[in-house]
């Protein structure tokens, strides 16, 4: 596992994925937003890959997140897009509803660039979020991402185009503030 101040980055286990699926992914608004696309519901037992993680499938790492006080499950996080060649990744993180707004997010983003560049060996990381999400833009830059421009109404979500910002971080900009 890896560990930042307050989370933990873990393997998902087969119990994560009814909590994952009620609390994160059956919210349609939160769901769409994050995703990139129309938001489609998930049946139980399915092999869907947003939860069922597929350890084979190259370019994706997904982790379960959780408090280290107490290991709750508190959400899902990832880095995808690896390009080994351009040494090179997107993060993405979700946080179920009950824990946002508590910091974990700047946690989460802090570890996931510690894998990326510590274990992987990446040179940048990259983040796209909709312009209006303030806690990933805030946790973003509270790591050192720096905004590199914004993708005019590139994202539809819910019946609007939305602004999505484009965020960068180089391996030599950032400063670790744990080590997990």
């Amino acid at each position: 596992m890896l560990r930042g101040d307050k989370v933990g980055l873990r393997a998902r286990h087969d119990e994560d994925i009814p909590v994952l699926r009620t609390e994160l992914y059956d919210d349609v608004v939160n769901s769409a937003r994050a995703e990139g696309g129309p938001w489609r519901p998930i049946t139980p037992g399915s092999d869907d890959p947003r939860l069922v993680v597929d350890g084979k499938k190259e370019g994706l790492v997904q982790f379960s997140i959780i408090e280290l006080d107490g290991g709750t499950l508190i959400g899902t996080a990832t880095l995808w897009g690896i390009d080994t060649h351009n040494r090179s990744a997107h993060i993405g993180l979700g946080l179920l509803p009950a824990v946002r707004g508590k910091g974990y997010g700047t946690d989460v983003v802090a570890v996931l660039c510690h894998y990326g560049f510590v274990v992987h060996s990446l040179h940048r990381l990259q983040i796209e979020t909709v312009a209006d999400n303030a806690a990933m833009l805030r946790a973003a830059e509270n790591n050192g991402f720096v905004r590199e421009g914004v993708l005019r109404s590139s994202g539809w979500v819910m019946g609007e185009f939305m602004d999505e910002v484009l965020m960068g971080l180089l391996a030599h900009e950032w400063k670790p503030t744990q080590k997990p």
